[in-house]
C-alpha cells in the first residue's frame, strides 16, 4: 500500500520526484512515478485530467491514501505568497445541484496541525480581478484540480487530503508568465514541506505496520 499523490503539472511535481527519488513506471495514460512508499501521477490541468488521473491511480496501484498538492490562487490580496494550507472544502462555483441550485460542496479528509483554507475548484483558470473577488465571498483559494480528485477518491473509499500553496491573487490576475515564476520560486519548499510536516503523519496513520 501507498500513498497517492496527483499533482497537475511537471513544474509541480518535479521537486517531489527528486526528493523521494521516484523512478517513472508508466507513460500513457499518465505519467506516474514510484518509490519510497510514493505513487505519483502528473495528471494535466483541470477537472477531467484530475478525476481521470485519480480514477486510475485508485484501480491500478490501490494506495492506502490519495494526496493532491499543488498551486492556487489566492481570492483576495492579503494572504502571502507560498503560503500553504490544508483544503477543508471544495466548493464548485460552475458546478450547481440539480435540485438546490447552489454550488457543489465536498469535504476532504483532515489531520491535525495545519492551517485549514476553503477550496473553489473551476473549470477555467481565473485571469481577471472580478472573477477572483467574487469567488473570494465563498472560498478563500481557487484552483482547477482540487474537488475532481477528491469526488474521483471518494468513489474509490480512499481517504483524500488537499494542500494547496498560494501562488498568486487577484493583483497577479493575467500575468502568465509571472504566476508561472512565482510557482517555480514556491513549489520547491512547498514540496519539502509535505515531504517533512505532512507525508510522515500520513504513513504512521494509514500505512501498514
Amino acid at each position: 500500500m501507498t500513498t497517492g499523490i496527483v499533482i497537475a503539472t511537471r513544474v509541480e511535481a518535479e521537486p517531489f520526484i527528486q526528493g523521494l527519488d521516484l523512478k517513472e513506471i508508466d507513460v500513457k495514460p499518465f505519467r506516474v512515478f514510484a518509490g519510497n512508499d510514493v505513487c505519483l501521477a502528473i495528471s494535466g490541468i483541470g477537472k477531467v485530467n484530475a478525476a481521470t488521473a485519480t480514477a486510475y491511480m485508485c484501480q491500478k496501484f490501490d494506495p492506502a491514501c490519495i494526496l493532491n498538492v499543488g498551486a492556487a490562487g489566492a481570492t483576495v490580496d492579503s494572504k502571502e505568497l507560498g503560503g500553504v494550507f490544508l483544503i477543508e472544502k471544495t466548493v464548485e462555483p460552475d458546478r450547481m445541484h440539480l435540485r438546490t441550485n447552489t454550488p457543489y460542496i465536498q469535504h476532504p479528509d483532515l489531520l491535525d496541525g495545519f492551517e485549514t483554507a476553503v477550496l473553489a475548484t473551476r473549470d477555467s483558470a481565473v485571469i481577471d480581478e472580478e472573477t477572483f473577488r467574487a469567488t473570494a465571498f465563498i472560498a478563500d483559494l481557487v484552483d482547477m484540480e482540487g474537488a475532481a480528485v477528491l469526488q474521483a477518491s471518494q468513489r474509490f473509499n480512499k481517504k483524500c487530503f488537499l494542500f494547496k500553496f498560494i501562488s498568486d491573487m487577484p493583483v497577479h490576475a493575467g500575468q502568465g508568465e509571472l504566476i508561472l515564476r512565482q510557482i517555480k520560486f514556491f513549489c520547491g519548499p512547498f514540496s519539502d514541506f509535505i515531504l517533512n510536516s505532512v507525508i510522515p503523519i500520513i504513513n504512521h496513520k494509514y500505512q501498514p505496520r
